[in-house]
């Protein structure tokens, strides 16, 4: 909802500005549908040539998230930790049982009650993993902790690749302006011989072509690169939070320690407290019971 709104912002502050300062609309309407053929047409070709086709379903595939914003909130990070929490229970009081849980987790009926998380193969895949690792005492914890850094490393880095390609459409939209703008002027040298409010009307015909691809980089494009960012480094908690917990295990600490390591090292504007984790764990162990 807040992308519409600063969509909507951004065209009445700028064209209402252009109309207060006595600007003429009909000289940039005219012009737009040619000036996006060439700029948009080409922001398009040098993205589709500087990516693959996998690439482009992910990044196209990623512009959803600059409206529907991050995909995790307080609430999962809740629901989280009290899977871990019974997890990380039952893996100390009967690591043979464990494994039915982590070697098939879409059967689990632990995992079955997260059913969001349990369709995050990132999440499933890396909880799974260490947990079968720490199943096979492994007994240098500093490994598995570098294992997962690498593997949170990559995946980030994999994940950014949408919001780099549309920031270097951004980088490249201004450039592109100043093309439509240069075929522009020589559309109208063309037609020197014309009176001067002609002339005039091809002039400004031909500026609108660098005004949409500095409007348009600055004003849309490097706005959604960004935003897609901010999304992906907010979720990317999420996995930092398995991360914490499950190394945390690794190092024997008790269950309940394990997961409040993991809760303080929530930001906390998506951290849940102290007692609203204890409620949810209360009904965890009533649950088992």
């Amino acid at each position: 909802m807040i992308g519409i709104v600063g969509i909507v912002i951004i065209f009445a502050m700028v064209f209402g500005g252009y109309i207060a300062g006595g600007g003429h609309m009909e000289v940039i309407i005219e012009a737009v549908p040619f000036e996006m053929i060439t700029i948009g047409g080409a922001a398009v070709g040098s993205f589709a040539l500087s990516n693959d086709m996998a690439s482009i379903k992910h990044t196209l595939k990623d512009i959803g998230k600059v409206f529907k914003g991050v995909k995790w909130k307080p609430s999962d990070y809740r629901d989280l930790l009290c899977l871990l929490f019974e997890l990380i229970r039952l893996a100390r009081q009967n690591p043979v049982a464990i494994e039915e849980h982590i070697e098939a987790p879409e059967n689990s009926s632990i995992f079955g009650k997260y059913p969001k998380i349990l369709k995050d193969h990132e999440a499933i895949e890396m909880i799974c993993d260490t947990m079968r690792s720490a199943s096979m005492n492994y007994d240098d914890p500093h490994q598995v902790e570098e294992v997962l850094e690498k593997q949170l490393d990559a995946n980030y880095q994999h994940a950014m690749h949408s919001s780099h390609a549309i920031q270097s459409v951004a980088d490249a939209m201004p450039a592109l302006g100043i093309v439509a703008a240069v075929l522009g002027v020589i559309k109208t040298m063309g037609s020197i011989d014309q009176p001067p409010e002609i002339l005039g009307e091809m002039i400004g015909g031909a500026l609108v072509g660098t005004f949409l691809g500095v409007f348009m980089a600055y004003g849309f494009v490097a706005p959604f690169a960004m935003r897609i960012k901010s999304v992906i480094d907010e979720d990317s908690h999420f996995y930092k939070l398995i991360r914490e917990v499950l190394v945390a295990n690794l190092y024997n600490h008790a269950t309940n320690i394990c997961i409040e390591v993991g809760r303080q090292n929530t930001p906390h504007h998506i951290r849940p407290s102290f007692s609203e984790l204890e409620e949810a764990l209360k009904a965890v162990k009533s649950e088992a019971a």
